[in-house]
């Protein structure tokens, strides 16, 4: 799979989680609507410094962001 891609959906996986709106999470982190929507859909190259902030608000870490599914749920 595509970096972007599995950064991108792992970033919704874990946004929705927290029950953050795209709208809602850009408020908090700084970063636009617009960022958020192209970031989940892979449209976004995230720096590894960008991979920090992303996380931070979500209580995850970058790891999280750039983990296979089966790597990142055990189960």
């Amino acid at each position: 799979m595509d970096m972007r891609r599995l950064v991108g959906m792992n970033f919704a996986r874990l946004r929705k989680e927290k029950g953050f709106t795209q709208e809602r999470f850009a408020e908090l982190s700084g970063y636009t609507q617009q960022y958020v929507s192209d970031l989940e859909r892979g449209k976004r190259n995230p720096s590894v410094v960008t991979l920090f902030h992303l996380a931070s608000p979500l209580g995850a870490t970058p790891a999280d962001l750039v983990a296979n599914a089966d790597e990142a749920d055990p189960d």
